[in-house]
């Protein structure tokens, strides 16, 4: 009988490789046209990330996921590598400096709509993103 085909992920941060895994069968992430779910022998395909959960799903009933904030998708010959700002596996999150970030970027943004500064809202939005992203996928099951 013939090996189950499967698909090789890498994620690669400025701080270098984040996660591999050479056995995963699906793999889900979000990007800006919407979810994307990649099994073997896919089409190519490059996106755009949203700042979302990454999934991969491998053996009996396995899975790790990882909070993904943005970057890009790459996928070919069932080898897909994902490039990002940044990404943390969910048991290296900690969720109390998580909580916290929370908490400043939502403060930053409360006063920047009050000073109108679409700047400072900009960034602090995004860092409410993350901080999210970093809080679900910590609390995930």
């Amino acid at each position: 009988m013939a090996d189950k085909a499967v698909l090789a992920v890498s994620i690669v941060t400025p701080d270098g490789e984040e996660y591999t895994n050479q056995n995963v069968e699906l793999a889900v992430v979000q990007t800006k046209s919407g979810d994307l779910g990649i099994m073997p022998n896919h089409i190519p395909v490059i996106a755009a990330l949203k700042i979302a959960p990454a999934i991969f799903k491998f053996g009996d009933q396995q899975s790790d996921i990882l909070a993904v904030n943005g970057g890009f998708i790459e996928f070919s010959n069932n080898e897909l590598t994902i490039v990002a700002d940044s990404a943390e596996p969910k048991n290296k999150i900690d969720v109390n400096r998580a909580a916290n970030a929370k908490e400043r970027a939502e403060h930053e943004l409360e006063k920047a709509r009050n000073l109108h500064d679409t700047d400072t809202m900009n960034r602090a939005e995004v860092a409410l993103q993350r901080a999210l992203n970093r809080i679900n996928v910590a609390n995930r099951r």
